[in-house]
């Protein structure tokens, strides 16, 4: 099997990660004896866009695909295809540029398949839209039943938001990681674009402006993101306006551009004691029977609200560098009474709010992290969920 090692950075260990943030130092990272990486701090001039680095190359063949396995899993599931075991190695380099309201991917990886299933969109809060531009190799990609092919060149639009399943083969792609809220003024468009391949000029114009980002990268600074992301975003929208054009059902777009203005109302205002359905309708200008008609299905809106902030309870209490007591996090959460936190908490993720702050492991992962002067944590994962904050 061929293995590419070209990869962004020089490494040295098992996983590898280079970081950069704001108002800090570039910091390059190497191995000591115990395995665990630390900061060499080398000066700086303008803040560089900040990145993350992982690769598997230097890991044990049979521990390489366990390592990737481990560093996807906020997002999705992967497999080895049925010819491959652990003991043929797995090579992947992934190295995230994080652009303020977009992540962007360069992923190198051998052949896998990939799940992103119902049962796992219950504890992910992750809800992105993402685009793939493939540099090489096909994929496969089937939602709903429909599948549609990318090889290169070709640009995909789907949702993390909606369970999708497919493979691929040795390939190079780049990926772009937007959250929610980017197209809320398009909401009602991307139900029919979800798995959906971009195409004609603006496709092209769209795979050529982000071969320019990512070829200017090393040079760009936190001054330039903003004009570039709002750039990308537009070139985004207006590129799936044919997809929408060819869609037989455009006339559900309506019931969904609401149902895409409640969700982000909801989330933006999770914190909010006084959060109710009368407030909501107020607030996106619709009637109680509409809203309670588009969370039947999710066992109503007041429930819906209730998962949401388990969930966000569940994330403060898996952050390290997060200090507040189970009560505080118990009471921003809507529960004035810890015991029926705990209950409510252990009923949705079958662990109580003290194991998950004392283990902080109930979903392990392997994802190579560092931190900040200001002891932030930095992840790819850690990206991933506050994306949209």
């Amino acid at each position: 099997m061929h293995k590419q090692s070209d990869t962004p950075t020089e490494t040295n260990g098992s996983l590898s990660a280079e970081a950069t943030w704001p108002q800090i130092e570039r910091r390059r990272y190497q191995r000591n004896g115990d395995g665990i990486t630390k900061p060499v701090a080398h000066p700086s001039a303008a803040p560089p866009v900040p990145s993350l680095h992982f690769s598997t190359q230097s890991l044990p063949p049979a521990e390489q695909f366990k390592a990737w396995r481990a560093y996807m899993q906020p997002i999705i599931d992967v497999q080895l295809p049925d010819n491959v075991t652990l003991e043929d190695g797995f090579i992947v380099s992934h190295t995230v540029w994080h652009l303020g309201r977009m992540l962007l991917v360069r992923q190198q990886s051998d052949a896998y398949s990939y799940a992103r299933t119902t049962a796992q969109l219950r504890y992910s809060p992750i809800d992105h839209w993402y685009l793939g531009l493939r540099r090489s190799g096909e994929a496969w990609t089937e939602v709903d039943g429909k599948v549609i092919k990318t090889g290169y060149g070709r640009v995909a639009f789907r949702t993390l938001g909606h369970p999708y399943r497919g493979r691929c083969t040795q390939s190079e792609i780049i990926l772009l990681y937007m959250p929610y809220s980017l197209f809320s003024s398009e909401a009602g468009l991307f139900k029919s674009v979800n798995n959906c391949i971009l195409s004609g000029t603006l496709a092209e114009l769209l795979a050529s402006y982000l071969g320019q980002v990512e070829a200017h990268l090393s040079s760009l600074t936190l001054n330039d993101l903003p004009g570039i992301v709002q750039t990308i975003r537009n070139m985004i929208a207006n590129g799936l306006e044919p997809c929408l054009r060819s869609d037989p059902e455009h006339t559900e777009h309506s019931a969904f551009g609401t149902m895409e203005r409640v969700h982000h109302y909801i989330h933006h205002n999770l914190h909010d004691p006084q959060l109710t359905a009368d407030k909501i309708c107020r607030s996106v200008g619709m009637s109680r029977t509409r809203l309670y008609q588009l969370f039947e299905g999710r066992g109503g809106v007041l429930n819906y609200i209730r998962k949401q902030r388990l969930q966000a309870a569940y994330e403060k209490l898996q952050d390290p560098a997060n200090q507040d007591r189970v009560l505080d996090i118990a009471q921003t959460a809507g529960f004035e009474v810890a015991a029926n936190f705990t209950r409510a908490f252990t009923n949705e993720f079958g662990i109580s709010p003290s194991k998950v702050r004392k283990s902080l492991a109930y979903f392990p992962s392997e994802n190579t992290v560092t931190t900040t002067s200001d002891n932030k944590q930095i992840s790819f994962e850690n990206w991933l969920r506050n994306l949209d904050l």
